[in-house]
């Protein structure tokens, strides 16, 4: 397993440092030219976009309950433990690297999602799609469709799940003592979870989506209210926080040493983990929702972009930075525990550990469907679709006692190659999502509520569009 586990740190190493740091923000900032800050001017019919309804007769789910599914696979453990991890390692400074590629990011994440609605396929259930999808329908290349769907499996459906699971158990370790208990502890954890997991998956996408629509709002809202009280409670530290994040983002003379263990390189890996944007994993989510026009729902999976990375990630980051001991050596969930308890006593132990409960929870089930979306591309059939759940709950299991380094090594690695093969594609079919916009943008500028036909356009194989 030590052997295992350097090989997937060097490849780590590797990959971010000289492939896919340039890859996603250059890819962000074309996007950013090319869809005219498209993150940026459409914020607001983003939102109102997010306030439609869909109706009771039709099909999928509603681009809020979309919208939902991808936060609950972005809003994890990655904003509570990631955000510790990056701040440990990386310093303050990671934290502006995180805001830097979400606001970049967010017009990956637009054009993937477009793409994702344009090309997505009806089922028994509603619609699915994603980069799978759009790899075999536009780029004609199945091939690397399968292999994005095996990437994206292996990184949600084992990698991510098993990390969420590993965070819940060690944020319960504070209610056992000895060895023993730990280990007891954490199998009854990973039980737990795998059985609610197991109620939930087995119902389909539909239960998925009524879940998520009622869990993320009401766990997300009780933590950013948390955070902003701590933040009120020491306004006078906030200037030096600032000044801290900034100043040690441009230090100029530490990264000179190389990009490995910089801030720069923890906060983009961090926030990559926890925003999603351009890997490819939130289209799955956003192709099964109903909407009239395919950009509507790209707009949506922008906005869960800040929601995750302006919003959540930097009410952890606040959580941390008021504690004037986070330098001294603890990481990850015993960093935020402690930060917590500076604050508001040991009833912040308990608030954080609910909280990882529900966000790791809601991850999991938000992974999960991104995983099904992909089974199903490979290979659409029962039993298989059964044997792959039961295996999804075995990861569980086995991540609530599995390495803490190993976890995380596994799953950056993964995610980093799913981000090269979707980056690739997205690059290529780029044209399309642009089209849909403008098209978009005609229609708004003549009063209508925008409604696609993919024909007019000049756009092929759009099996719910034509």
């Amino acid at each position: 397993m030590k052997l295992f586990n350097s090989i997937l740190s060097s490849m780590n190493d590797f990959l971010y440092e000289n492939i896919l740091i340039v890859l996603l923000v250059g890819v962000g900032i074309f996007f950013t030219i090319t869809t005219k800050l498209v993150q940026i001017n459409m914020i607001p019919e983003g939102f109102r976009t997010l306030l439609e309804k869909k109706e009771d007769n039709k099909e999928g789910v509603s681009s809020f309950q979309a919208l939902m599914i991808s936060t609950a696979s972005r809003v994890g453990t990655g904003n509570i433990a990631g955000v510790a991890t990056a701040l440990a390692a990386g310093g303050a400074g990671s934290i502006f690297w995180m805001w830097l590629l979400a606001i970049i990011g967010s017009a990956s994440a637009f054009i993937e999602s477009t793409l994702a609605q344009i090309y997505k396929v009806k089922d028994e259930k509603g619609y699915r799609g994603g980069p799978a999808y759009y790899m075999q329908k536009a780029l004609g290349q199945r091939w690397l469709g399968i292999l994005f769907a095996i990437l994206l499996i292996i990184c949600f459906a084992y990698g991510f799940n098993a990390l969420q699971a590993y965070n819940i158990s060690s944020a319960f370790e504070y209610y056992v003592q000895t060895d023993n208990a730990k280990e007891v502890a954490a199998i009854i954890i990973g039980i737990v979870l795998a059985v609610i997991t197991a109620l939930t998956i087995f119902g389909g996408m539909h239960r998925i989506g009524i879940i998520t629509s009622y869990l993320v709002p009401i766990m997300a809202g009780i933590y950013i209210l948390l955070g902003i009280y701590i933040t009120i409670a020491n306004l006078d530290k906030m200037p030096e926080i600032f000044r801290t994040i900034f100043s040690e983002a441009f230090d100029f003379k530490a990264l000179s040493g190389g990009l490995a263990g910089t801030c720069v390189m923890h906060g983009i890996k961090r926030g990559l983990f926890s925003n999603e944007a351009g890997m490819g994993s939130a289209p799955n989510a956003g192709a099964a929702a109903e909407v009239s026009h395919p950009v509507k729902q790209g707009l949506v999976q922008m906005i869960s972009v800040y929601i995750d990375t302006l919003v959540i990630c930097t009410t952890t980051a606040m959580m941390i930075l008021v504690f004037d001991g986070y330098a001294d050596g603890l990481t990850g969930i015993p960093l935020v525990q402690e930060a917590l308890r500076s604050q508001v006593g040991s009833l912040g132990i308990h608030f954080i550990n609910l909280s990882i409960f529900l966000f790791a929870f809601s991850s999991v089930i938000g992974n999960y469907s991104y995983a099904e979306s992909n089974i199903k591309f490979i290979k659409n059939n029962k039993i298989v679709l059964f044997i792959f759940r039961c295996s999804c709950l075995v990861a569980i299991l086995f991540g609530a006692v599995a390495s803490f380094d190993m976890v995380w090594n596994l799953t950056d690695v993964s995610m980093g190659l799913m981000a090269i093969v979707n980056i690739i594609a997205i690059v290529l079919l780029y044209r399309f999502a642009i089209k849909a916009l403008n098209d978009y943008k005609e229609q708004k500028r003549q009063g209508k509520d925008p409604v696609f036909h993919a024909k007019k356009l000049g756009i092929k194989n759009t099996d719910c569009w034509d």
